[in-house]
């Protein structure tokens, strides 16, 4: 089943069984890959459904990071919420230690060899996690593989 009518499934259920916030979420998720298909003038691949969703997700947290900083938990513990919800329709998170291996794979395909050539690896890199992992962490990985080179 393509994710967008996975979403549409789950808004339904969520609206018999009355639960607000996943109903909520899920709107907002709709939305947002709404938006993306109007903007792009097609309907969307689950790849870049999975994309959206990967940049809802990535919004939470850094808003979860921001209100904690603010002293704001409720509005922390809302956002975490949120995350649980969108967090069951994204693929599992790679740990570091997939991530440096992957990072080492791809620094070896494309012969990258200082921290000149991170232009060159991200791309190649980010394209094979899509969306296992945080570009962030991805980013720090290879800064450090290619700093220590």
């Amino acid at each position: 089943m393509p994710l967008k009518d996975q979403l549409s499934d789950d808004l339904k259920d969520a609206m018999r069984q009355r639960d607000a916030r996943r109903r909520e979420v899920l709107r907002m998720a709709l939305a947002a890959v709404h938006n993306a298909e109007i903007a792009a003038r097609e309907e969307l691949t689950d790849d870049r459904v999975l994309a959206v969703l990967t940049t809802e997700a990535k919004r939470r947290r850094e808003s979860i990071a921001e209100f904690g900083k603010a002293g704001r938990s409720d509005l922390v513990e809302k956002e975490e919420a949120e995350l649980v919800i969108l967090s069951a329709y994204l693929p599992e998170q790679l740990s570091r230690d997939e991530i440096v291996e992957a990072a080492r794979r791809v620094i070896e395909q494309t012969g990258a060899s200082g921290a000149k050539d991170i232009g060159k690896v991200m791309p190649a890199l980010m394209q094979e996690l899509r969306g296992r992992a945080d570009g962030r962490a991805a980013n720090e990985v290879v800064r450090e593989l290619l700093s220590a080179s």
